[in-house]
């Protein structure tokens, strides 16, 4: 499976994709196409947690008071599931491994990963 979840109307995932080799890649827009819980549940699956997944850096995360809890892991997936701003995006699934956020390393493995894949 090749799949990447991200959000279409982010200038940062719009550049990412665009230096992605994507044949045969199924591109999922979580905010035309919002994410199942079964979706979710086999990304904390395959990245060992829901924080993993979890983005801080989502302008929700303070207003909603957020920062100042102790969040468990039942209340990552909540706020995954409930709201895709909280999703660290992008999120690829390739071949059974997945590549969490924009970091500049993580984009450098999975555009590594893609290429591998096609070859």
């Amino acid at each position: 499976m090749k799949k990447i979840y991200h959000l279409g109307t982010c200038s940062t995932n719009i550049r990412i994709l665009k230096e992605l080799n994507l044949e045969n890649v199924d591109l999922q827009d979580i905010k035309v196409e919002p994410m199942s819980k079964k979706q979710v549940e086999e990304m904390a699956n395959l990245a060992g947690s829901y924080e993993a997944l979890f983005s801080r850096k989502a302008m929700k995360y303070r207003g909603m008071g957020l920062n100042e809890l102790e969040l468990s892991e039942s209340d990552y997936k909540k706020h995954i599931i409930e709201e895709y701003t909280f999703l660290k995006r992008p999120v690829a699934i390739i071949d059974g491994e997945i590549f969490i956020g924009n970091s500049k390393k993580n984009v450098e493995a999975l555009k590594a990963k893609l290429s591998n894949a096609c070859e």
